[in-house]
């Protein structure tokens, strides 16, 4: 289980039950992406993603994905690819139709990436303001595991 450090405290990003229950791309996305490994998430969740899975799990995955690419191109300079990314993933999020995926909050997710990326919705050019200090998420599932397609 991956032990991450949050604030002074330390949490589990998952369970043992949590290990045995989903893919294996899924559980190391999610490491990579705590790690802040924004491209190497995007990498593993791609490798899910690609194979035979359920059009929601499909669906979860792409705006998984397209968060984490959100960051990664922060990392190398390109807010405005990060913008369309954020927005990609918000949309997707929303399609889902559900609060929690493959024991995901998505709403406290979805908090998360609005505090660390909202600025980019700010001015009509993310390109003409400074990026702000930024807090990155942190994948936390949540207690359980949930059927998925």
């Amino acid at each position: 289980m991956a032990i991450l450090e949050n604030i002074g405290e330390e949490f589990e990003a998952y369970t043992a039950e949590h290990l045995a229950a989903y893919p294996v791309e899924y559980i190391a996305g999610i490491d990579l992406y705590n790690a802040e490994e924004f491209h190497a998430a995007h990498d593993a969740w791609e490798e899910r993603w690609m194979g035979e899975v359920g059009q929601h799990e499909k669906l979860f995955l792409q705006a998984l994905i397209q968060s984490a690419v959100a960051f990664h191109h922060l990392e190398i300079g390109r807010p405005g690819a990060a913008r369309r990314m954020y927005q990609m993933a918000k949309e997707k999020f929303s399609r889902l139709g559900t609060r929690c995926f493959m024991s995901l909050d998505l709403e406290e997710y979805q908090a998360q990436l609005d505090r660390a990326l909202a600025w980019l919705l700010s001015v009509p050019d993310p390109r003409t303001i400074e990026q702000p200090e930024i807090e990155f998420p942190k994948i936390r599932l949540m207690s359980g595991v949930m059927d998925f397609d």
